[in-house]
């Protein structure tokens, strides 16, 4: 590249869900999905789970879109919107504590939490509505009981949140092989987009542990659309309430099923470098 063509970006993390973030009005890149798959190895590039760009929009304050390290492009992104707030306030794109996104899956509007010295501190995104039927995403037919359908010999329910998830309840999450479970289920073929899959666990102080093999990431620390799946599902199948805590590898996200049908996500969103790609 030439010196003109030096490319700034920011990592960062939503629970340990880790991606290169770059404000595409000052930094255009000729092609996103070959940047994501370059940059997100590990030893050879910046090292992350995906690109998630940020640009302008006429429908909503900034636009979004995301990037998996395989470099396919996913709908929504939980932990990935709260970093993208996280973004544009503080590099002074806004000073609007609550910012909408126009993603795949939609316009979504998040809120910021500031510090006594002005900082951000925590972000609530409204997710929008589950959905639990969607022939382009499931065509599951066999079904076991209400919300719950076998794929490939797993027990699942299904939720989109703008991508698909399924979500399996486990006695004990930990003893599961991600890596070879995760791909043989992700693909399945009842699964046309291929599918998120999160395994969860209900611990007895009632949090939800979950695991997650993400579509085109694979194993990640964090996925917060699944947290919201997960959290979904566990309240449709009888495990919780409404509202629930979902631990997973990088750390722990508040889902509330709110009385309008909307799935709120309460989560941090940490700055980890910037620097510049040439």
């Amino acid at each position: 590249m030439s010196k003109k063509e030096v490319i700034r970006f920011t990592k960062m993390q939503g629970c340990g869900n880790n991606y290169i973030y770059v404000w595409l009005p000052d930094n255009p890149i000729a092609d996103l999905h070959q940047a994501a798959i370059d940059w997100s190895r590990p030893g050879f590039g910046i090292g992350s789970d995906g690109l998630i760009t940020i640009g302008r929009s006429e429908m909503a304050d900034f636009s979004m879109r995301i990037f998996n390290n395989d470099g396919s492009e996913a709908m929504m992104c939980g932990n990935g919107i709260r970093c993208c707030a996280k973004f544009v306030y503080d590099h002074k794109l806004t000073d609007r504590t609550e910012i909408s996104f126009d993603t795949l899956a939609g316009i979504k509007t998040v809120t910021l939490a500031l510090d006594d010295h002005g900082g951000v501190e925590g972000v609530k995104v409204d997710m929008g509505s589950p959905v639990l039927h969607n022939a382009d995403q499931f065509v599951g037919e066999d079904h076991v009981g209400e919300h719950l359908s076998r794929v490939e010999g797993y027990v699942g329910t299904y939720v989109s949140m703008g991508n698909p998830h399924f979500v399996i309840f486990v006695d004990d999450v930990e003893q599961l092989d991600l890596n070879t479970i995760g791909p043989k289920l992700e693909s399945a073929p009842v699964f046309p987009q291929r599918c998120n899959i999160e395994f969860a666990q209900i611990m007895p102080d009632g949090t939800i542990r979950m695991r997650v093999w993400e579509r085109g990431s694979g194993i990640t620390m964090a996925c917060g659309t699944g947290a919201c799946a997960t959290s979904v599902a566990a309240t449709l199948t009888q495990h919780t309430g409404r509202t629930n805590r979902v631990e997973m590898d990088g750390g722990t996200l508040l889902i509330e099923w709110d009385e309008n049908n909307h799935i709120l996500m309460t989560g941090p969103a940490v700055t980890v470098f910037e620097g510049e790609i040439v």
